[in-house]
């Protein structure tokens, strides 16, 4: 493996650990409630189907890229989750998830554990929304 692969996966991983941290302390926010509630006419009880069902899948896209060995499973398995996300309102998640897509093999275990993280945190800013 080259050295300049080796610094591009490191800067890359750099990035993805940046924006997680600035969104884990606050810098930026980590759900848009106001697309959330305009997507589901403030129906109080879809918004709680709907962050369920993309806890779910994020749960499951997670799984699928701790398997994935080929370029394409990734891409699918991100791509999904950043889709789920950007849907509810998690625009931070999906972001991330935009910057992980295209990451090299090397970087997916690093990014993976990124977007674990995200995750985390994002079912966190749900608050009463993921009970």
């Amino acid at each position: 493996m080259s050295q300049a692969l080796k610094a591009d996966v490191k800067n890359r991983l750099d990035s993805l650990c940046f924006m997680v941290a600035e969104y884990q302390s606050g810098g930026s926010a980590l759900f848009d409630r106001d697309h959330l509630l305009r997507y589901t006419g403030e129906d109080e009880a879809l918004q709680r189907e709907l962050i369920a069902l993309m806890l779910e899948q994020a749960d499951r896209c997670i799984g699928m890229m701790g398997l994935a060995r080929e370029a394409s499973e990734w891409r699918t398995a991100v791509h999904t989750l950043k889709g789920s996300s950007r849907g509810v309102g998690a625009f931070a998640l999906g972001d991330l998830c935009d910057e992980a897509e295209e990451l090299p093999e090397l970087a997916w275990p690093g990014a993976r554990l990124q977007l674990e993280q995200m995750v985390k945190a994002t079912r966190a800013a749900f608050g009463a929304l993921a009970d």
